[in-house]
C-alpha cells in the first residue's frame, strides 16, 4: 500500500539527511520526496510517498517521532488530503502528432511551456494518477524527458498540522 506522510521538522542543517537516513538504514524506499519551508520560517514540510503494510507505516511513524528536530508526523493514507504533483514532460511534437498532443493537453489541462520545431514541453499538474494517465497518452507519441515533483499533500478541513 502506499503512504503520503507530511513531517514537520525544525528547519535546520542535516535534518533531511537524517530522515533520509532512517528510511536507508531500516530498509525503506522512498518514492517521492518534496521537501520547503512552511508559513513560518523555522520549520519545513518534507511530504514523502513510501510504500508498505500498516506495520510498516506505524514503525516508520514511530522511527520520524524519535527524530530530535521532527515536530509532528501526519499520515495522509487515509485520504484526509489533498494531494498534488507537477511535471515537466518534453515530448516528440513532428507534423503528424502535434495535433494528438495539443488535444491530451487540453483534455488534462495541462500547459504548453516551450516549443520548438521538433518538441512541445508541457507543464501538467494534479493528483499523481492524473499524472500517470497523461504520461501513459504522451509515452507512445514520443517522451523526449520527464520531471517530476513528487507528491506535496494538504489535509481538508481542520485535518493538518495545526487541526
Amino acid at each position: 500500500m502506499t503512504h503520503t506522510i507530511s513531517v514537520l521538522v525544525e528547519n535546520e542543517f542535516g535534518v533531511l539527511s537524517r530522515v533520509a537516513a532512517l528510511f536507508s538504514g531500516r530498509g525503506f524506499n522512498i518514492d517521492s520526496l518534496a521537501v520547503a519551508p512552511t508559513n513560518d520560517e523555522a520549520i519545513s514540510r518534507i511530504t514523502l510517498v513510501t510504500r508498505g503494510d500498516e506495520q510498516i507505516l506505524e514503525q516508520i511513524t514511530k522511527q520520524l517521532n524519535k527524530l530530535i528536530d521532527v515536530i509532528k508526523v501526519i499520515d495522509f493514507t487515509d485520504g484526509s488530503a489533498i494531494e498534488r504533483e507537477m511535471a515537466l514532460v518534453k515530448v516528440s511534437a513532428e507534423d503528424d502528432s502535434r495535433t494528438e498532443v495539443l488535444r491530451i493537453v487540453d483534455i488534462f489541462r495541462a500547459k504548453i511551456i516551450d516549443v520548438t520545431p521538433k518538441s512541445y514541453t508541457i507543464e501538467a499538474t494534479g493528483a499523481p494518477a492524473k499524472i500517470d494517465a497523461i504520461l501513459e497518452l504522451l509515452r507512445p507519441l514520443g517522451l523526449k524527458e520527464l520531471v517530476r515533483t513528487g507528491a506535496v499533500a494538504i489535509g481538508r478541513g481542520s485535518k493538518g498540522w495545526k487541526g
